[in-house]
């Protein structure tokens, strides 16, 4: 496993479903000369309302599968397998199996951005129920940034709605704007509100037009992308190994001709994907 020569190793990006394509299209935009592989386990999405255990487990499966692939360096592109799987896998997994391998996750570089947007201290966060469960983001705020105060709201239906492509319906939208209510509800000074789900940016611009104007909707996409950047350039014997052709491969575990229309529409071009199996 570790006998891969330098420049040709892809860069991982996983996540559970589809929303991890949003993080894909920025990292594309922002790193185009690196390799990717994308890998979606589509066929246990969504993980949101999971155990932790089992989205602990799924992960794990996924990040094996990955470094199996070449992979040095893994994104967890998912929210809920940031807050409920990154920890104990860069804590007890790496060190023992894979102690020349990475894993990093879209919670922490988000919470390191926040107090420079924020104006009011007081934030929002649209979540789904896992990582609203986990306190992930209140954590990680709140350890670096004491004085921001952090309202969470999980948005359980918002991911199958996008997945289904019914976030576009009137009866969609009516949940949406619901959720994003009782968000606002808990503190008349919030003036940022996190998407603190990889699908929400798909929602960003009707979200634009629901909240009040003086409220900022971060996107993590190219905030995870800007500090990987940054993580490569404080790692260079990292990201010597990254194989730089500018190509991507996309892999799934659900129907490849599913996955394939659905990506294609989320990503704005033609895709072809392989099937694949965990666990």
């Amino acid at each position: 496993m570790n006998s891969i020569h330098s420049n040709s190793s892809p860069i991982g990006v996983f996540d559970s479903g589809y929303g991890g394509l949003t993080i894909l299209n920025e990292l594309r935009t922002q790193l185009p000369e690196y390799d990717f592989i994308y890998l979606g386990d589509n066929a246990r999405a969504p993980y949101g309302s999971r155990s932790f255990e089992l989205v602990y487990e799924f992960t794990l499966e996924a990040v094996r599968y990955l470094f199996s692939q070449g992979c040095e360096l893994v994104i967890l592109a998912c929210n809920t397998a940031s807050a409920k799987a990154l920890r104990t896998i860069q804590q007890r997994i790496l060190p023992i199996e894979f102690p020349n391998k990475r894993v990093l996750g879209v919670i922490r570089p988000s919470a390191e951005k926040i107090d420079g947007i924020t104006q009011t201290n007081h934030i929002g966060v649209l979540a789904t129920e896992g990582t609203v469960k986990s306190e992930s983001y209140v954590l990680e705020i709140q350890k670096l940034f004491p004085e921001i105060v952090v309202h969470q709201h999980a948005c359980p239906i918002w991911v199958s709605l996008i997945e289904n492509g019914k976030h576009d319906t009137e009866a969609g939208k009516v949940f949406i704007q619901e959720d994003v209510k009782l968000l606002l509800e808990k503190d008349s000074e919030i003036d940022t509100i996190i998407l603190g789900c990889t699908h929400y940016p798909i929602l960003e611009s009707y979200l634009k037009t629901i909240v009040p104007p003086h409220i900022q909707l971060i996107a993590q996409g190219p905030i995870v992308a800007e500090s990987l950047k940054l993580y490569l350039n404080r790692h260079p014997w990292l990201d010597e190994k990254c194989a730089k052709n500018g190509t991507t491969r996309f892999l799934t575990t659900e129907n490849k001709l599913v996955f394939d229309q659905k990506a294609s529409q989320i990503v704005g071009y033609s895709i072809e994907s392989e099937q694949i199996h965990l666990g």
